[in-house]
């Protein structure tokens, strides 16, 4: 064997094996995570941190779920709609800012981006004013709208990107055929969407679902999304780890999901074009 080949070889070796221990790394948390869940009260302890349950005890699970399913209710009714709704309005936005140049586009358009560098914390006072002047405050509505709102800037800049792909000759072509602005829309750049909404609605889903600051800011107890309640999942005196780890494994579900179903559809939206640009 050459000595090129020699080097090659030790090579990989040296990166896979980096590979693997940032892997191992990044999953110690979540190993921890799993063990204690499935362990019993008894069991909790930093001495056996790392140690494997005696059993499976699937109490912890059915104790949390039945404190956190008014909660994972709450998250679905915010972060379904809002998602749907901040791709619509991101795919009609990217429609107009990609094939149609009116005075000023640039301009709007920048603003309209300006919107994701925003820091969060910055608005919470003004935001909770106004949402008590809409009577919002409190409520899943109002949360969703905030949602809505925040999502708008990155969905319109991904869409934006994407349509840059589609050919101006095909609009041209639908034009002639006597399709207006809105028809092209409907039946040639809407059909050819579905990678990028793909990329969108687990963007927009993930973010919403995921949201704390704002969802304890503007919700009370019978509207907290689930990562609020996990938060206060915790009792007063003596905090069960086993259920609350339980709780943290079951309000990862739904995103966990989402991208072991989703994932290779989200990496084609990807690769074609969704982020390109």
């Amino acid at each position: 064997m050459s000595t090129a080949r020699v080097q090659h070889s030790l090579t990989r070796i040296l990166i896979y094996g980096l590979l693997i221990l940032m892997t191992m790394f990044f999953l110690m948390p979540i190993y921890v995570l799993v063990v204690t869940g499935f362990k019993s009260f008894a069991e909790v302890d930093l001495q056996r941190l790392w140690a494997l349950p005696s059993g499976i005890y699937f109490d912890n699970f059915i104790a949390a779920f039945d404190k956190l399913a008014p909660n994972l209710w709450n998250s679905l009714r915010l972060v379904i709609p809002s998602s749907i709704i901040s791709s619509m309005i991101g795919s009609i936005n990217g429609y107009v800012f990609s094939k149609y140049r009116f005075r000023y586009s640039n301009v709007i358009f920048t603003l309209i981006l300006f919107g994701m560098f925003i820091p969060y914390q910055s608005i919470l006072i003004p935001l909770v004013q106004f949402m008590e002047w809409l009577g919002l405050r409190g409520s899943i509505t109002g949360l969703l709208l905030v949602h809505v709102i925040y999502g708008i800037p990155i969905t319109t800049l991904i869409f934006r990107n994407y349509y840059e792909g589609i050919p101006t000759e095909v609009l041209e072509a639908g034009r002639i055929d006597g399709a207006d602005m809105f028809g092209l829309y409907r039946f040639i750049v809407f059909p050819l969407s579905i990678p990028g909404f793909v990329v969108v609605l687990i963007w927009q889903f993930t973010q919403a679902y995921n949201d704390f600051l704002f969802a304890v800011v503007l919700t009370r107890n019978t509207t907290w999304p689930i990562t609020v309640a996990l938060n206060n999942l915790a009792g007063s005196q003596i905090v069960q780890w086993n259920v609350q780890m339980a709780g943290a494994l079951l309000a990862a579900l739904p995103t966990l999901l989402i991208y072991i179903l989703l994932g290779k559809f989200f990496l084609r939206g990807l690769m074609a074009g969704a982020l390109k640009g």
